[in-house]
């Protein structure tokens, strides 16, 4: 089964995300064994940050890696396994707020692909960039 670089590589929409995981120097980090969960926002959720913003974090590469850590969590946490979550501690070390009441809502994204496992985690697709704070 792949990992995780090797599915947002080989899958369409996630050309951003691969491209600042890469600039940020974690393709290593998930690559490894973990098990990771991952918040992977689509080639549109970044589209959706203001002009300018993801060629700046390109440029600064250890802001790049605090955001991305912060749509990683430790563990393989399927959808089923959140239902009864309020948040989680991400790999970067703040609070993401969890809600599946309605949908399955990532603070303030919403997950359009759920439960997309790799050999080393699973992977949630999502519609907006998370940010901290």
């Amino acid at each position: 089964m792949p990992d995780i670089v090797d599915i947002a590589v080989s899958a369409d929409g996630f050309t951003t995300l691969v491209a600042a995981v890469k600039a940020a120097g974690l393709v290593e980090v998930l690559k490894s064994p973990g098990p990771f969960t991952v918040f992977a926002p689509t080639d549109d959720a970044f589209a959706k940050l203001p002009p300018g913003t993801v060629h700046t974090l390109v440029q600064n590469p250890p802001q790049l890696a605090r955001i991305l850590k912060y749509h990683v969590v430790p563990g393989k946490l399927m959808q089923a396994d959140l239902a009864n979550v309020c948040s989680l501690t991400s790999v970067e070390g703040s609070e993401i707020r969890i809600n599946l009441s309605n949908n399955f809502e990532v603070k303030n994204a919403t997950v359009i692909a759920a439960d997309i496992e790799a050999d080393n985690g699973v992977i949630h697709v999502l519609d907006n960039v998370i940010l901290m704070g």
